[in-house]
Protein backbone atom coordinates (compact mmCIF):
# COMPACT_ATOMS: atom_id res chain seq x y z
CA UNK A 1 0.00 0.00 0.00
CA UNK A 2 1.44 3.42 -0.97
CA UNK A 3 2.71 6.15 1.42
CA UNK A 4 -0.84 7.96 -0.08
CA UNK A 5 -3.37 5.79 0.64
CA UNK A 6 -2.16 5.06 4.21
CA UNK A 7 -2.82 9.09 4.80
CA UNK A 8 -6.19 8.83 3.46
CA UNK A 9 -6.86 5.62 5.54
CA UNK A 10 -5.66 7.59 9.14
CA UNK A 11 -8.18 10.77 7.85
CA UNK A 12 -10.96 8.87 6.97
CA UNK A 13 -10.61 6.65 10.05
CA UNK A 14 -9.76 8.59 12.88
CA UNK A 15 -12.71 11.12 10.89
CA UNK A 16 -15.23 8.40 10.43
CA UNK A 17 -14.46 7.13 14.24
CA UNK A 18 -15.22 11.03 15.56
CA UNK A 19 -18.75 10.55 13.90
CA UNK A 20 -19.72 7.58 15.33
CA UNK A 21 -18.73 8.63 18.70
CA UNK A 22 -20.10 12.12 19.04
CA UNK A 23 -23.33 12.50 20.79
CA UNK A 24 -26.50 13.56 18.71
CA UNK A 25 -27.22 16.78 19.82
CA UNK A 26 -31.51 17.53 20.35
CA UNK A 27 -31.50 20.63 22.49
CA UNK A 28 -29.65 23.72 22.56
CA UNK A 29 -28.06 23.35 26.09
CA UNK A 30 -26.64 19.95 24.50
CA UNK A 31 -25.53 21.72 21.09
CA UNK A 32 -24.41 25.30 22.66
CA UNK A 33 -23.20 24.08 25.80
CA UNK A 34 -22.27 20.52 25.49
CA UNK A 35 -24.33 19.93 28.41
CA UNK A 36 -25.38 15.79 28.90
CA UNK A 37 -28.09 14.60 30.67
CA UNK A 38 -28.41 18.43 32.12
CA UNK A 39 -24.56 18.10 33.41
CA UNK A 40 -22.19 20.06 32.31
CA UNK A 41 -18.79 19.46 31.48
CA UNK A 42 -16.42 18.31 33.99
CA UNK A 43 -12.81 19.33 35.01
CA UNK A 44 -11.33 16.73 32.91
CA UNK A 45 -13.44 17.05 29.47
CA UNK A 46 -13.08 21.19 29.96
CA UNK A 47 -9.10 20.77 30.53
CA UNK A 48 -8.97 18.73 27.37
CA UNK A 49 -11.19 20.60 25.30
CA UNK A 50 -9.36 23.42 26.03
CA UNK A 51 -5.89 22.13 25.31
CA UNK A 52 -6.65 21.24 22.04
CA UNK A 53 -8.42 23.65 20.92
CA UNK A 54 -5.25 25.61 21.16
CA UNK A 55 -2.44 23.07 19.81
CA UNK A 56 -4.07 23.65 16.13
CA UNK A 57 -1.77 22.42 13.33
CA UNK A 58 -0.66 25.79 12.35
CA UNK A 59 0.48 26.39 15.98
CA UNK A 60 2.66 23.04 16.61
CA UNK A 61 4.24 23.77 12.94
CA UNK A 62 4.77 27.36 13.90
CA UNK A 63 5.95 25.64 17.68
CA UNK A 64 8.55 23.04 15.30
CA UNK A 65 10.01 26.33 12.97
CA UNK A 66 10.26 28.16 15.76
CA UNK A 67 12.42 25.14 17.61
CA UNK A 68 14.27 25.02 13.97
CA UNK A 69 15.39 28.82 13.94
CA UNK A 70 16.19 29.26 17.59
CA UNK A 71 16.64 26.17 19.49
CA UNK A 72 14.60 25.89 22.87
CA UNK A 73 14.10 29.63 23.05
CA UNK A 74 11.88 29.17 19.85
CA UNK A 75 9.59 26.93 21.76
CA UNK A 76 9.48 28.72 25.24
CA UNK A 77 8.66 31.82 23.01
CA UNK A 78 5.32 30.21 21.78
CA UNK A 79 4.92 28.50 24.78
CA UNK A 80 4.44 31.90 26.40
CA UNK A 81 1.11 32.48 24.62
CA UNK A 82 -0.32 29.89 26.64
CA UNK A 83 -0.32 32.06 29.76
CA UNK A 84 -3.74 33.27 27.85
CA UNK A 85 -5.35 30.33 29.53
CA UNK A 86 -4.27 31.98 33.38
CA UNK A 87 -5.08 35.31 32.25
CA UNK A 88 -8.67 34.48 30.70
CA UNK A 89 -9.27 31.96 33.36
CA UNK A 90 -9.25 34.57 36.21
CA UNK A 91 -10.91 37.29 34.41
CA UNK A 92 -14.14 35.24 33.13
CA UNK A 93 -14.29 33.46 36.78
CA UNK A 94 -14.01 37.02 38.55
CA UNK A 95 -16.92 38.66 35.58
CA UNK A 96 -18.64 35.64 36.73
CA UNK A 97 -18.47 35.90 40.69
CA UNK A 98 -18.68 39.38 40.89
CA UNK A 99 -20.24 40.84 37.65
CA UNK A 100 -23.22 38.14 37.27
CA UNK A 101 -22.08 38.25 33.14
CA UNK A 102 -23.39 35.06 30.97
CA UNK A 103 -21.24 35.64 28.65
CA UNK A 104 -18.26 37.92 26.71
CA UNK A 105 -21.03 39.27 24.70
CA UNK A 106 -23.48 39.85 27.48
CA UNK A 107 -20.29 41.77 29.21
CA UNK A 108 -19.79 44.02 26.59
CA UNK A 109 -23.68 44.79 25.96
CA UNK A 110 -24.41 45.90 29.73
CA UNK A 111 -21.06 47.94 29.93
CA UNK A 112 -20.68 49.51 26.46
CA UNK A 113 -23.54 49.15 24.12
CA UNK A 114 -24.28 47.98 21.03
CA UNK A 115 -21.79 49.46 19.24
CA UNK A 116 -18.78 47.61 21.66
CA UNK A 117 -20.68 44.33 20.85
CA UNK A 118 -20.71 44.71 16.83
CA UNK A 119 -16.78 45.96 16.93
CA UNK A 120 -16.15 43.02 18.44
CA UNK A 121 -18.21 40.42 17.15
CA UNK A 122 -16.29 41.43 13.59
CA UNK A 123 -13.06 40.65 15.74
CA UNK A 124 -13.90 37.53 16.26
CA UNK A 125 -15.91 36.45 13.30
CA UNK A 126 -12.56 37.34 10.98
CA UNK A 127 -10.58 34.96 13.90
CA UNK A 128 -12.87 32.26 13.31
CA UNK A 129 -12.82 32.35 9.55
CA UNK A 130 -8.94 32.46 9.39
CA UNK A 131 -9.06 29.53 11.73
CA UNK A 132 -10.78 27.47 8.91
CA UNK A 133 -8.43 28.00 6.18
CA UNK A 134 -5.41 28.30 8.17
CA UNK A 135 -5.58 24.84 9.69
CA UNK A 136 -6.63 23.11 6.26
CA UNK A 137 -3.71 24.59 4.84
CA UNK A 138 -1.15 22.27 6.92
CA UNK A 139 -3.19 18.93 6.21
CA UNK A 140 -3.09 19.77 2.44
CA UNK A 141 0.44 20.06 2.37
CA UNK A 142 0.98 16.37 3.34
CA UNK A 143 -0.73 15.10 0.47
CA UNK A 144 0.41 17.60 -2.19
CA UNK A 145 2.15 20.50 -3.01
CA UNK A 146 0.03 23.61 -2.48
CA UNK A 147 -1.99 24.34 -5.85
CA UNK A 148 -2.10 20.29 -6.73
CA UNK A 149 -5.36 18.64 -7.05
CA UNK A 150 -4.25 16.21 -4.20
CA UNK A 151 -3.63 19.04 -2.36
CA UNK A 152 -7.15 20.49 -2.92
CA UNK A 153 -8.87 17.38 -2.52
CA UNK A 154 -7.46 16.80 0.53
CA UNK A 155 -8.32 20.05 2.10
CA UNK A 156 -12.03 20.06 0.60
CA UNK A 157 -12.70 15.90 2.62
CA UNK A 158 -11.02 16.25 5.52
CA UNK A 159 -13.17 19.26 6.40
CA UNK A 160 -16.14 17.88 5.28
CA UNK A 161 -15.81 14.80 7.26
CA UNK A 162 -14.72 17.48 10.08
CA UNK A 163 -17.81 19.55 9.50
CA UNK A 164 -19.87 16.36 9.92
CA UNK A 165 -19.42 15.19 13.13
CA UNK A 166 -19.37 18.46 14.02
CA UNK A 167 -23.15 19.19 12.84
CA UNK A 168 -24.24 16.29 14.51
CA UNK A 169 -23.65 17.22 17.97
CA UNK A 170 -22.28 21.00 18.36
CA UNK A 171 -20.30 21.94 21.28
CA UNK A 172 -21.35 18.57 22.70
CA UNK A 173 -19.42 16.92 19.65
CA UNK A 174 -16.48 19.27 19.73
CA UNK A 175 -16.08 18.56 23.57
CA UNK A 176 -16.36 15.07 23.86
CA UNK A 177 -14.07 14.80 20.73
CA UNK A 178 -11.51 16.63 21.95
CA UNK A 179 -11.03 14.33 25.12
CA UNK A 180 -9.80 11.64 22.59
CA UNK A 181 -7.77 13.80 20.65
CA UNK A 182 -6.07 14.95 23.30
CA UNK A 183 -5.28 11.44 24.63
CA UNK A 184 -4.43 10.39 20.68
CA UNK A 185 -2.17 13.42 20.61
CA UNK A 186 0.03 13.03 23.49
CA UNK A 187 0.31 9.43 22.69
CA UNK A 188 1.70 10.33 19.22
CA UNK A 189 3.96 13.17 20.78
CA UNK A 190 5.48 10.70 22.74
CA UNK A 191 6.18 8.13 20.21
CA UNK A 192 7.40 11.31 17.86
CA UNK A 193 9.65 12.15 20.48
CA UNK A 194 10.73 8.18 21.20
CA UNK A 195 12.09 8.34 17.36
CA UNK A 196 13.81 11.38 18.05
CA UNK A 197 15.47 11.37 21.49
CA UNK A 198 17.29 7.95 21.09
CA UNK A 199 19.29 9.92 18.58
CA UNK A 200 20.92 11.49 21.03
CA UNK A 201 21.26 8.20 23.42
CA UNK A 202 17.63 9.85 25.06
CA UNK A 203 19.94 12.94 26.66
CA UNK A 204 17.59 16.70 26.65
CA UNK A 205 21.37 17.97 27.01
CA UNK A 206 21.25 18.66 22.92
CA UNK A 207 17.67 19.63 23.03
CA UNK A 208 17.79 22.30 26.57
CA UNK A 209 20.73 23.68 25.62
CA UNK A 210 20.14 24.96 22.31
CA UNK A 211 19.81 28.16 21.23
CA UNK A 212 20.88 31.53 22.91
CA UNK A 213 18.78 33.64 25.46
CA UNK A 214 19.59 37.20 23.69
CA UNK A 215 17.18 39.60 22.73
CA UNK A 216 17.96 38.74 18.91
CA UNK A 217 17.63 35.26 19.44
CA UNK A 218 14.46 34.69 19.76
CA UNK A 219 13.40 36.27 23.23
CA UNK A 220 12.08 39.33 21.48
CA UNK A 221 9.14 37.11 20.41
CA UNK A 222 8.83 35.57 23.65
CA UNK A 223 8.41 39.34 25.16
CA UNK A 224 5.79 39.80 22.01
CA UNK A 225 3.79 37.14 23.55
CA UNK A 226 3.91 37.85 27.49
CA UNK A 227 2.39 41.26 25.95
CA UNK A 228 -0.47 40.14 24.13
CA UNK A 229 -0.65 37.36 26.61
CA UNK A 230 -3.73 39.87 28.19
CA UNK A 231 -5.34 40.84 25.43
CA UNK A 232 -4.74 37.49 22.78
CA UNK A 233 -7.34 35.20 24.37
CA UNK A 234 -10.34 37.95 24.23
CA UNK A 235 -10.90 37.77 20.30
CA UNK A 236 -10.84 33.56 20.68
CA UNK A 237 -14.41 32.47 21.13
CA UNK A 238 -12.95 29.03 21.55
CA UNK A 239 -11.42 30.24 24.53
CA UNK A 240 -13.90 32.13 25.91
CA UNK A 241 -16.60 30.07 25.17
CA UNK A 242 -15.58 27.41 27.42
CA UNK A 243 -15.18 29.75 30.58
CA UNK A 244 -19.17 30.11 30.95
CA UNK A 245 -20.52 26.62 30.37
CA UNK A 246 -19.10 25.15 33.90
CA UNK A 247 -19.38 26.08 37.22
CA UNK A 248 -16.73 28.61 37.71
CA UNK A 249 -14.49 26.29 40.25
CA UNK A 250 -14.23 23.53 37.41
CA UNK A 251 -13.82 26.29 35.02
CA UNK A 252 -10.76 28.13 36.92
CA UNK A 253 -9.01 24.87 37.65
CA UNK A 254 -9.83 23.74 34.04
CA UNK A 255 -7.82 26.77 32.95
CA UNK A 256 -4.89 26.46 35.11
CA UNK A 257 -4.62 22.80 33.61
CA UNK A 258 -5.18 24.09 30.47
CA UNK A 259 -2.00 26.48 30.52
CA UNK A 260 0.17 24.15 32.14
CA UNK A 261 -0.19 21.03 29.44
CA UNK A 262 -0.41 23.09 26.82
CA UNK A 263 2.78 25.36 27.14
CA UNK A 264 4.57 21.50 27.44
CA UNK A 265 2.82 20.30 24.82
CA UNK A 266 4.14 23.65 22.56
CA UNK A 267 7.38 23.03 24.12
CA UNK A 268 8.01 19.30 23.85
CA UNK A 269 7.13 19.61 19.81
CA UNK A 270 9.27 22.21 19.74
CA UNK A 271 11.91 19.58 19.85
CA UNK A 272 11.15 17.91 16.68
CA UNK A 273 12.42 21.47 15.15
CA UNK A 274 15.37 21.85 17.59
CA UNK A 275 16.23 18.30 16.14
CA UNK A 276 15.80 19.56 12.21
CA UNK A 277 18.43 22.37 13.68
CA UNK A 278 20.91 19.90 15.17
CA UNK A 279 20.76 17.67 11.56
CA UNK A 280 21.16 20.79 9.19
CA UNK A 281 17.48 20.06 7.89
CA UNK A 282 15.75 22.44 5.79
CA UNK A 283 12.38 22.95 4.67
CA UNK A 284 9.31 23.48 7.53
CA UNK A 285 10.30 21.35 10.40
CA UNK A 286 7.97 18.93 10.78
CA UNK A 287 7.69 17.57 7.26
CA UNK A 288 11.50 17.47 6.99
CA UNK A 289 11.67 15.51 10.19
CA UNK A 290 9.45 13.19 8.86
CA UNK A 291 11.10 12.56 5.61
CA UNK A 292 14.33 11.92 7.30
CA UNK A 293 12.74 9.29 9.69
CA UNK A 294 10.97 7.79 6.80
CA UNK A 295 7.49 6.17 6.26
CA UNK A 296 6.44 5.71 9.89
CA UNK A 297 7.35 9.21 10.81
CA UNK A 298 5.50 10.67 7.92
CA UNK A 299 2.48 8.74 9.13
CA UNK A 300 2.63 9.73 12.59
CA UNK A 301 2.80 13.36 12.11
CA UNK A 302 0.41 13.32 9.37
CA UNK A 303 -1.98 12.02 12.16
CA UNK A 304 -1.07 14.38 14.80
CA UNK A 305 -1.89 16.91 12.43
CA UNK A 306 -5.19 15.60 11.36
CA UNK A 307 -6.00 15.90 15.14
CA UNK A 308 -5.00 19.16 16.05
CA UNK A 309 -6.30 20.61 12.92
CA UNK A 310 -9.76 18.48 13.37
CA UNK A 311 -10.28 19.87 17.04
CA UNK A 312 -9.61 23.78 16.23
CA UNK A 313 -12.04 23.09 13.28
CA UNK A 314 -14.51 21.75 14.97
CA UNK A 315 -14.01 24.27 18.45
CA UNK A 316 -14.24 27.20 15.96
CA UNK A 317 -17.79 25.72 13.76
CA UNK A 318 -19.16 25.28 17.73
CA UNK A 319 -18.48 28.75 18.72
CA UNK A 320 -20.00 30.52 15.28
CA UNK A 321 -22.98 28.67 15.99
CA UNK A 322 -23.37 30.03 19.30
CA UNK A 323 -21.92 33.53 18.16
CA UNK A 324 -25.06 33.37 15.43
CA UNK A 325 -27.72 31.59 17.72
CA UNK A 326 -27.41 32.81 21.12
CA UNK A 327 -24.54 36.21 21.14
CA UNK A 328 -26.41 37.87 17.78
CA UNK A 329 -29.74 36.70 18.68
CA UNK A 330 -32.75 37.92 20.41
CA UNK A 331 -34.79 34.48 20.54
CA UNK A 332 -36.18 33.62 23.53
CA UNK A 333 -35.01 29.59 22.63
CA UNK A 334 -31.99 28.87 20.65
CA UNK A 335 -32.82 27.64 17.03
CA UNK A 336 -30.81 24.51 16.72
CA UNK A 337 -31.30 24.20 13.12
CA UNK A 338 -30.01 27.71 13.02
CA UNK A 339 -26.72 26.55 14.96
CA UNK A 340 -26.07 24.32 12.19
CA UNK A 341 -26.96 26.08 9.09
CA UNK A 342 -23.97 28.80 10.11
CA UNK A 343 -21.42 25.59 10.58
CA UNK A 344 -22.09 25.37 6.76
CA UNK A 345 -21.36 28.80 6.24
CA UNK A 346 -18.18 29.19 7.78
CA UNK A 347 -16.81 26.05 6.53
CA UNK A 348 -17.63 27.09 3.01
CA UNK A 349 -16.82 30.55 3.48
CA UNK A 350 -13.75 29.53 5.47
CA UNK A 351 -12.84 27.49 2.40
CA UNK A 352 -12.19 29.72 -0.45
CA UNK A 353 -9.25 31.41 0.61
CA UNK A 354 -7.34 27.86 -0.12
CA UNK A 355 -7.88 28.00 -3.50
CA UNK A 356 -5.83 31.47 -3.47
CA UNK A 357 -2.80 29.36 -1.91
CA UNK A 358 -2.34 31.75 1.21
CA UNK A 359 0.46 31.21 2.67
CA UNK A 360 0.63 30.55 6.80
CA UNK A 361 2.08 33.70 7.85
CA UNK A 362 2.55 34.37 11.70
CA UNK A 363 -1.59 34.76 12.08
CA UNK A 364 -0.93 34.69 15.62
CA UNK A 365 1.54 37.83 16.41
CA UNK A 366 -0.28 39.28 13.44
CA UNK A 367 -4.00 39.66 14.74
CA UNK A 368 -2.54 40.03 18.29
CA UNK A 369 -1.22 42.91 17.29
CA UNK A 370 -4.70 44.11 15.89
CA UNK A 371 -6.10 43.29 19.42
CA UNK A 372 -4.03 45.20 21.73
CA UNK A 373 -6.66 47.40 22.83
CA UNK A 374 -8.52 44.04 24.53
CA UNK A 375 -6.56 44.09 27.09
CA UNK A 376 -7.69 46.84 29.74
CA UNK A 377 -11.05 46.34 28.74
CA UNK A 378 -10.75 43.05 29.86
CA UNK A 379 -8.37 43.55 32.65
CA UNK A 380 -10.16 46.14 34.06
CA UNK A 381 -13.60 45.29 33.72
CA UNK A 382 -15.38 46.14 36.72
CA UNK A 383 -13.84 49.63 36.89
CA UNK A 384 -16.22 52.61 35.61
CA UNK A 385 -15.70 54.09 32.31
CA UNK A 386 -17.90 55.70 29.54
CA UNK A 387 -18.61 53.99 26.08
CA UNK A 388 -16.35 55.57 24.72
CA UNK A 389 -13.32 53.62 26.18
CA UNK A 390 -14.14 50.64 24.68
CA UNK A 391 -13.24 52.33 21.55
CA UNK A 392 -10.77 54.58 21.98
CA UNK A 393 -8.65 51.30 23.56
CA UNK A 394 -10.30 48.61 20.81
CA UNK A 395 -10.30 50.86 17.46
CA UNK A 396 -7.35 53.52 18.51
CA UNK A 397 -5.12 49.78 18.61
CA UNK A 398 -6.63 48.31 15.69
CA UNK A 399 -6.05 51.58 13.98
CA UNK A 400 -2.01 52.08 15.34
CA UNK A 401 -1.74 48.44 15.19
CA UNK A 402 -2.33 47.86 11.83
CA UNK A 403 -0.69 51.37 10.37
CA UNK A 404 2.35 50.35 12.49
CA UNK A 405 1.95 46.88 10.75
CA UNK A 406 1.94 47.92 7.38
CA UNK A 407 4.41 51.02 7.95
CA UNK A 408 7.05 49.52 9.97
CA UNK A 409 9.04 51.80 12.65
CA UNK A 410 12.35 52.94 12.01
CA UNK A 411 15.17 50.52 12.41
CA UNK A 412 16.19 53.19 15.33
CA UNK A 413 13.24 52.28 17.20
CA UNK A 414 13.29 48.35 16.77
CA UNK A 415 14.46 46.32 20.24
CA UNK A 416 17.26 45.08 19.35
CA UNK A 417 18.19 43.55 15.92
CA UNK A 418 16.12 40.07 15.64
CA UNK A 419 13.27 39.62 13.58
CA UNK A 420 10.82 40.01 16.10
CA UNK A 421 12.28 43.49 17.38
CA UNK A 422 10.13 45.77 14.90
CA UNK A 423 6.97 43.44 16.23
CA UNK A 424 8.26 43.96 19.81
CA UNK A 425 8.82 47.89 19.76
CA UNK A 426 5.10 48.02 17.72
CA UNK A 427 3.06 45.64 20.49
CA UNK A 428 4.89 48.22 23.15
CA UNK A 429 3.88 51.48 21.94
CA UNK A 430 0.26 50.06 20.57
CA UNK A 431 -0.21 48.53 24.43
CA UNK A 432 0.92 52.10 25.73
CA UNK A 433 -1.53 53.77 24.17
CA UNK A 434 -4.33 52.09 24.62
CA UNK A 435 -3.82 51.55 28.78
CA UNK A 436 -3.09 55.01 28.31
CA UNK A 437 -6.67 56.16 26.81
CA UNK A 438 -8.62 53.71 28.16
CA UNK A 439 -6.91 55.05 31.67
CA UNK A 440 -7.53 58.90 30.78
CA UNK A 441 -11.17 57.85 30.26
CA UNK A 442 -11.78 56.20 33.76
CA UNK A 443 -9.61 59.38 35.25
CA UNK A 444 -12.27 61.53 33.52
CA UNK A 445 -15.36 59.56 34.70
CA UNK A 446 -17.81 61.66 36.97
CA UNK A 447 -19.42 59.77 39.63
CA UNK A 448 -22.90 59.53 40.29
CA UNK A 449 -24.23 62.75 42.58
CA UNK A 450 -25.34 60.59 44.96
CA UNK A 451 -22.04 58.70 45.73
Amino acid sequence: MSTTLLQWALVLASSVTLFFVSPLSRTAAEFFRGARKERTPNTVFLTSSLVISWLFAKSITNAANLGQSFGLVGGVAYAGYYLSFLVAGFVIVAMRNRGGYRSIHHFLESKFGAGAVVVFTFLIIIRLYNEIWSNTIVIGSYFGVQGTSSYYVAIVVFTLLTLAYTLKGGMSSSIMTDVIQLSLFVVLLTVILGFILPQYGGSLKPFLSSGEWTLGRGVDLLLVALVQCFSYPFHDPVLTDRGFISDTRTTLRSYLWAGAIGSACIIFFSFVGIFAKLNALTGEAPVAVARYFGVPMLLLMNLIMVTSASSTLDSAMASFSKLISIDLSKAAVPSVSRGRWAMVVLTVLGTIPVFFNPAILSATTISGTLVLGLAPVFLFWHVRVPRLAFHLSVVGGLVLGGLLTVFPLPDALHLGDGKYGALLSTNLITSAFCFAVFGLCALLQKKPAHE
